[in-house]
């Protein structure tokens, strides 16, 4: 990918703050619209004393953010603890609704289980976006969330069938559509074995250009991987939008393909992401990484969100925990504790979802920002895919709200057949 350039000259040098939440999450906060929304608007509400007055300002949230919305309207299945639980028990209280996806569409359970709630949830998602965008005035990454792929139908969007990708939304502050980026590398967890959902195609990933920044965006492992980063770098990104959601012990080891055996700890894994690419990289500048924390039903959460640069831009040394100081963190969110490696493996332990210590969910919240500077822009923005032509009609609330769900007519053609058998028989 070559970056489109603009026939404009140069003008003058963009001055932004970029701004990174680490929020903590429960399942709680997921059980109804009103919930999300409140969580939702937290994040942004802990961000307004970082707000610049007096230059625009990029808000960067984390990664899955949207996911748990399959809990919406499940709060009654909660006490099953687990996440496999509450998504089987999910799936046969609303059997009505994922029966006709599942036969219709032939994917997973758990995937269908999601898509059958998707319309609904995508509309809640974008739109409570949109409109925290538009109340905060902030360019807004919104995280990202599974979501299906759009596309116009006589002019409104209809999703595309079985696809449900991990998706991120970038908003302007007047809460109109900046651009999509699906993750390209999925984890064991979004693979078949877990939520199941569908990688992004690495040669539709383009670079956004801003006042704050030619974003590209690289959704958690994107951002360890070669070619996703050559590919930003290609195609002119200065700013790495990196949101993330670590499902294990900060403290503990990792292992992820190409490599799985090959194991680590997850902090001097993490130096490969954002920090290499903005400490080593050609056009990429600036780098931040979000991160949520917190225990969701059994699955645990947690990292050390920063946002990083050129080590001339932060020669201070630090670094995440575990790890020997270093220069290139302009913002840097400590870990709960410090001390003897294996001391900090077991505080990891002690924070985990159902481990019955006291410092269970104890995880740290924060909000990090920078304020940055780049050259003008000499990015032409994108064209517009066919999805973001249809998300533009649903952040627009233009798509139509009477349309009848497809479990509806699967519904009213079970009582269309179940009527005419019931004919049947009386006429013999």
């Amino acid at each position: 990918m070559t970056a489109p350039q603009t026939d404009q000259m140069a003008g003058p040098p963009r001055h932004f703050r970029a701004i990174a939440v680490q929020p903590k999450w429960s399942a709680e906060n997921f059980v109804s619209a009103d919930a999300f929304r409140s969580w939702m608007r937290g994040q942004l509400e802990a961000a307004r004393p970082h707000l610049s007055p007096d230059r625009p300002n990029l808000v960067v949230l984390t990664e899955l953010n949207g996911l748990p919305l399959v809990l919406r309207g499940g709060g009654w299945a909660l006490p099953l603890k687990t996440f496999e639980r509450v998504a089987l028990a999910l799936v046969f209280s609303r059997a009505f609704r994922v029966l006709p996806v599942l036969l219709r569409e032939r994917a997973s359970p758990i995937r269908t289980l999601q898509l059958a709630g998707s319309d609904d949830n995508a509309r809640l998602y974008l739109h409570t976006c949109r409109d925290l965008a538009r109340e905060y005035g902030v360019y807004l990454c919104c995280g990202s969330a599974p979501m299906p792929r759009y596309r116009l139908v006589n002019g409104q969007p209809r999703r595309e069938a079985a696809t449900l990708t991990n998706q991120t939304v970038l908003l302007a502050p007047d809460g109109t559509l900046i651009g999509v980026t699906d993750k390209i590398h999925l984890t064991p967890d979004e693979e078949a074995g877990g939520v199941d959902l569908t990688p992004g195609e690495l040669s539709e990933m383009r670079v956004f250009p801003t006042p704050v920044g030619d974003l590209g965006v690289a959704i958690s492992l994107d951002a360890f991987r070669p070619d996703v980063i050559g590919r930003l770098e290609a195609g002119g990104c200065t700013v790495l939008l990196q949101p993330d959601a670590n499902g294990a012990a900060w403290t503990s080891k990792e292992g992820l393909p190409p490599d799985p055996a090959n194991l680590r700890d997850q902090p001097v894994a993490w130096l490969e992401s954002c920090w290499t690419a903005t400490t080593s990289g050609q056009s990429i500048r600036y780098g931040v990484n979000p991160m949520v924390v917190g225990n969701l039903l059994d699955l645990s959460f947690d990292g050390q969100s920063a946002i990083t640069g050129r080590t001339a831009d932060a020669p201070e040394p630090r670094s995440y925990v575990m790890t020997e100081p270093r220069p290139g963190f302009l913002a840097l969110t400590p870990w709960v504790a410090d001390g003897p490696y294996e001391e900090l493996r077991t505080v990891g332990r002690h924070l985990a979802a159902h481990s019955g210590h006291p410092r269970e969910n104890a995880y740290r919240v924060d909000v990090l920002h920078a304020d940055l500077e780049l050259p003008a822009s000499t990015l032409a923005p994108p064209p517009r895919t066919p999805h973001e032509a249809a998300l533009e009609i649903i952040l627009n609330g233009q798509d139509g709200p009477g349309r009848r769900s497809s479990a509806g007519l699967w519904l009213l053609a079970g009582l269309g057949l179940f009527a005419a058998l019931c004919a049947l028989r009386r006429r013999r």
